[in-house]
């Protein structure tokens, strides 16, 4: 049997996680605190991939931590310090948890928990050496954890690669509307439609990177992409659905050979919805069908026109990137 394994790599998160956890233990270490191993668990628990994350993390683990020594005071104190307690806490306290949504927080009070059940007495001293030893783990995951490796750069390449592959769509497009003929794979709409997922999934991280910004720009630019990747998917049967070639075919096509040289994340949508307009002019222009093939073959252009001009219209409703191009529409 082949094994297939990963390459090592060791990732920035992963350096973060080993540098939290030491200088949290260092800390705790001088501090002289009791379990102060305990505090690189702590840290370990609350190293998230987004600062937001973290913040979530420390909170909802904190939070719950108090609410756990309150559960000790209460079970151990008040009844007695034997395993039985234990088990007993546990069963009332997660459903607590999960009612304050606060369950992600189990395991570090867990911790906290057992160091009171281990200690066998809750005094103020060992009150003070939880909280601190909480501090100190929670604390340095979140320092630790507001460096965050800026992803603007692969947000941008991912743009570019949206940009050209819809370009290479319509070049298709255009290629079978003059031929009739295409050895299209379609590769290009399964590869468009997978980078928009894993694009968007990076936009929604870099969000959670800044705790003041709640949009982002390259978020949004890929949603809209996403709808428009949709209308595409939709005139692709009626363009290959046509019986016949008419006039109105050509004026199509170069429309969308005009609008695959201009595929950027500008927006001057406005100048192509004009262009648009003025293909339906010269489309009404054009001598009436005189067979039900053409008549057909005129029906279905004229829906594909109605889609690109809802195509363009999603572009004009964004607000668009700052672009060194001169003319910018898809």
């Amino acid at each position: 049997m082949k094994l297939n394994f990963k390459p090592y790599s060791i990732g920035y998160r992963t350096l973060k996680t080993a540098l939290g956890v030491a200088v949290a233990i260092s800390l705790a270490q001088l501090l002289q605190l009791d379990y102060y191993v305990s505090a690189g668990i702590l840290t370990i628990l609350c190293i998230q991939p987004t600062k937001r994350k973290s913040i979530r993390a420390a909170f909802s683990r904190f939070i719950a931590s108090l609410i756990g020594i309150l559960y000790a005071f209460i079970f151990f104190e008040g009844i007695s310090y034997h395993p039985v307690m234990i088990g007993v806490l546990i069963v009332l306290f997660i459903p607590l948890l999960v009612t304050l949504r606060f369950q992600d927080g189990f395991v570090s009070s867990a911790v906290i928990l057992l160091h009171i059940y281990d200690a066998k007495n809750l005094d103020m001293d060992l009150l003070t050496n939880e909280l601190i030893l909480m501090l100190v783990g929670f604390g340095t995951a979140l320092v630790v954890n507001m460096y965050m490796p800026s992803i603007e750069k692969k947000l941008k390449s991912y743009r570019y690669e949206i940009e050209n592959l819809y370009a290479s769509i319509f070049r298709e497009i255009v290629i079978y509307l003059r031929e009739r003929e295409s050895v299209w794979s379609g590769k290009e709409l399964m590869d468009a439609r997978k980078l928009l997922e894993k694009a968007k999934a990076l936009a929604y991280q870099d969000v959670e990177n800044h705790i003041r910004r709640h949009e982002n720009k390259y978020y949004h630019y890929f949603e809209m992409r996403e709808q428009q990747l949709e209308i595409i998917e939709r005139i692709l049967p009626k363009i290959t659905a046509l019986p016949v070639i008419v006039d109105q075919t050509d004026l199509v096509a170069d429309f969308l050979q005009d609008l695959s040289e201009h595929v950027h994340s500008g927006n001057t949508a406005h100048r192509y919805i004009s262009k648009l307009n003025k293909v339906k002019e010269n489309f009404a222009a054009l001598p009436l069908p005189d067979s039900h093939e053409k008549f057909l073959a005129m029906a279905e252009l004229y829906q594909v026109i109605h889609e690109m001009e809802t195509y363009l219209e999603i572009k004009q409703s964004y607000k668009g990137f700052q672009t060194r191009k001169t003319e910018a529409a898809g």
